[in-house]
């Protein structure tokens, strides 16, 4: 019988340590990349920009200001999630997104334009912390998707923030206003060790009305 996708749920765990002698596929990296692509995110404007790492001596030196941990060497590709905070970048985008949606034959050029308008009054009403944390969360969602598309596809995968960001953002040489967030580590599980999935009861996690 098939795996269902909440067998496939039960089945991920946050890989510690990679088996380097494995690779992923051009196709499936794709198909990853395809799932965080299509993620929702807030106003369609994707906040965002994602490094998809796989050479060795960059991994070796993100390792350095990562504390060390196993998974960055290790795994097939590291993914690094990057937030969008620079206003006049976020202005930028909102133009090329207004120009996309201009693109869609049932699309009516005066909605396009009020959204437009409307986008840009979102942004100058935030400050430069409230940007960030808008920004921010819109990486959170995407990386869940990433988790979830790898957790589908029975490719192992491990989220992390313990990382230097600044020194990070150094060596990836990030634009002004892009700001490393989150690590994705997808790969394949050196060993299949039966691990236990805790998971609090629902009664704790869900409250009906």
């Amino acid at each position: 019988m098939a795996k269902t996708f909440l067998d496939n749920l039960k089945w991920r765990q946050a890989t510690k340590k990679f088996d380097i002698r494995k690779d992923i596929s051009e196709i499936d990296l794709n198909k990853i990349l395809k799932a965080i692509r299509y993620t929702p995110s807030s106003y369609g404007l994707q906040s965002y920009h994602i490094y998809v790492i796989k050479d060795q001596e960059l991994k070796k030196k993100l390792k350095e200001k990562s504390f060390g941990q196993e998974q960055i060497d290790s795994c097939a590709y590291l993914l690094i999630f990057c937030a969008r905070t620079d206003r006049q970048d976020l202005e930028k985008r909102i133009n090329d997104y207004a120009q996309l949606a201009n693109q869609d034959p049932a699309a009516l050029p005066e909605k396009v334009t009020s959204l437009k308008t409307m986008l840009k009054s979102f942004l100058d009403k935030k400050s430069d912390e409230e940007i960030i944390n808008w920004a921010t969360k819109q990486v959170y969602i995407a990386l869940g998707f990433g988790l979830a598309a790898c957790a589908e596809m029975q490719i192992d995968s491990c989220p992390m923030e313990g990382f230097a960001k600044e020194e990070i953002d150094k060596i990836l040489q990030l634009p002004k206003g892009l700001k490393s967030t989150v690590y994705l580590a997808i790969g394949y599980r050196e060993a299949d060790l039966p691990r236990q999935k805790i998971r609090f009861a629902s009664d704790d996690l869900f409250s009906f009305r």
